[in-house]
């Protein structure tokens, strides 16, 4: 039904935008609050929590979307039923991940490796051999804390790399919506979506606090993450008049593109948010945590 879909997909834009910007602000506004520094262990464990939001949008919902796509009966049986293409392309997805995160982390810290890392642009520090900052404080994670330079590229290749996965799964997601006419189906869409950018923000807001970025990059990755799912389901209204949802060539592109994003999602949740925190000092040091 056309006519009553429309007016669900504009308040589905507008609240997911709204929940899409409190996530992504809230870890970035919450500095002032102490009990939520990124030294805390509250911190942690909401950070833990959005990263397993993260990886079961990969495994629960991408993943199985992309292999009923791909294995749709509408799509020829050479080559489509012949290969597991999801598995494949997520696969190979993982991987150039994998290497971009590598290459990227070399690349920032050949780049940085003068002696002089200079995060906030306001204060130079030596991160020579020995004189190695420990990184071991309560309260924020500040330059002045010394928080070590090989770190902090991390971070910042995280917090980059992992905008970039949401951000192609949020705009094929969106488009998804937007070219939807069954009132059903969006519904439930908007109340998941609208709980899901929530966490998913979180996460993403946890690594662009540790990533100590300036003020005018803090925004323009909460501004880009924000707004891609109401982008998508905006470019799905617009194409819902010649998107076919079954139509082999929209079965392909969006089938292929989940799997894509299924897999840099699971890659990212799994090694660079769940590993990273919990083989790191401050879970190893505490059974309980």
């Amino acid at each position: 039904n056309k006519s009553k879909a429309l007016p669900l997909k504009i308040i589905a834009i507008v609240s997911i935008l709204i929940t899409s910007m409190i996530g992504v602000c809230l870890p970035l506004v919450t500095r002032s609050i102490p009990a939520l520094s990124p030294d805390r262990s509250l911190f942690v464990i909401v950070k833990a929590f959005a990263a397993g939001i993260i990886l079961a949008t990969g495994f629960m919902h991408v993943l199985p979307d992309s292999f009923d796509m791909l294995s749709s009966s509408c799509l020829k049986e050479h080559p489509w039923h012949k290969f597991p293409f999801t598995g494949f392309v997520a696969m190979l997805s993982a991987i150039v991940t994998m290497a971009i995160d590598s290459i990227a982390t070399s690349l920032y810290s050949k780049k940085h490796n003068g002696g002089v890392v200079n995060p906030e642009g306001d204060q130079e520090m030596a991160v020579a051999g020995n004189h190695v900052h420990s990184h071991h404080h309560h309260g924020s994670l500040s330059t002045k804390d010394g928080l070590d330079g090989k770190k902090l590229l991390r971070y910042r290749v995280i917090a980059m790399v992992l905008e970039l996965g949401i951000i192609v799964h949020s705009i094929v997601i969106g488009l998804s919506l937007g070219a939807s006419s069954n009132t059903c189906t969006i519904k439930g869409l908007v109340a998941a979506l609208c709980f899901h950018q929530m966490f998913e923000g979180m996460g993403l807001g946890g690594c662009i606090l540790q990533a100590e970025y300036k003020f005018l990059k803090k925004a323009i990755m909460a501004f880009f993450f924000a707004v891609t799912t109401p982008f998508g389901i905006a470019l799905g209204i617009a194409l819902s008049t010649t998107y076919e949802e079954n139509s082999p060539r929209a079965l392909i592109t969006v089938g292929l593109l989940n799997a894509s994003s299924a897999g840099l999602l699971i890659y990212m949740a799994l090694v660079d948010l769940l590993a990273a925190d919990f083989m790191g000092d401050k879970l190893q040091g505490s059974v309980k945590l």
